[in-house]
């Protein structure tokens, strides 16, 4: 299968996603907590649903695992691995920095990934050996020529342990603090691929949380790894950093681990 054919069919699932999910994006949140009645569960599953189907049709003896729906297992070394919803508590905030993760899985590495946001119109592709485009243009991390300058970002501190947290405090209180940015789930990988921060670390995150995100960090020129500096690939245990200069991971490592870096 071309790489140039798996992008074509990841845009016909990133559309067919966002048209499932628009309609109930600031729809009117439920008051009831009743986990089948809120819009992100209705968008959630729709939009995973859609693209199952396509990829049914296009590719039925690949894998296919998404958050919603699980593991379907096929025949080849490919997974089409699928978060129709990454972000869903800024989704139910009516913020727009939620987004569809779809990502190739080859033998347990990811070689291609979308990230797309459909309320802004705004989708990253980025695959092995190519340059990440932003809707068909070029992007590119920013070099960060030592830690201090840098500007680091997660999601939230009620995603880490205590002891996570203490690493993560570690490196924050090495990079420039009074830039530190919280909340932003997928976007702040994309950020940080169109240069607009440099480092993104998080804990606990699932295969179908991060796979999308490596080849589009990788493609604008940073890296993605472990807490350890190691390569991501489907075993990994959901400590995941992203540096926009790649030059600075021998300083983060050794902020984030101190003593415990082997």
């Amino acid at each position: 299968m071309k790489l140039d054919d798996d992008i074509a069919l990841a845009h016909r699932l990133a559309d067919a996603a966002g048209n499932a999910i628009r309609p109930h994006f600031r729809s009117g949140v439920t008051t009831e907590r009743k986990a089948d009645a809120s819009p992100v569960t209705l968008a959630d599953r729709a939009a995973e649903e859609a693209m199952r189907r396509i990829l049914k049709a296009e590719r039925p003896q690949d894998t296919v695992i998404g958050e919603e729906f699980g593991t379907e297992t096929g025949t080849t070394n490919r997974s089409w691995v699928l978060d129709p919803i990454d972000g869903t508590s800024g989704f139910l905030a009516g913020r727009a920095m939620f987004g569809t993760l779809i990502a190739l899985v080859v033998d347990g590495w990811p070689v291609m990934g979308v990230i797309d946001q459909p309320i802004a119109g705004e989708r990253w592709v980025g695959a092995s050996g190519r340059v990440t485009e932003l809707n068909g243009k070029p992007v590119k991390t920013r070099l960060c020529r030592e830690l201090g300058d840098a500007t680091i970002a997660t999601t939230g501190p009620h995603y880490f342990s205590q002891h996570e947290g203490d690493h993560f405090m570690q490196l924050a209180s090495k990079t420039d603090y009074r830039r530190m940015v919280m909340g932003g789930d997928c976007y702040n990988y994309a950020m940080l691929a169109s240069g607009h921060l440099d480092i993104v670390c998080e804990a606990n995150l699932k295969l179908y949380d991060w796979a999308a995100l490596v080849p589009v960090v990788e493609g604008a020129g940073g890296m993605m790894c472990d807490w350890n500096g190691d390569p991501l690939h489907a075993g990994s245990d959901g400590h995941v950093l992203a540096l926009g200069d790649p030059a600075r991971l021998d300083d983060v490592v050794e902020a984030l681990m101190g003593d415990h870096h082997h």
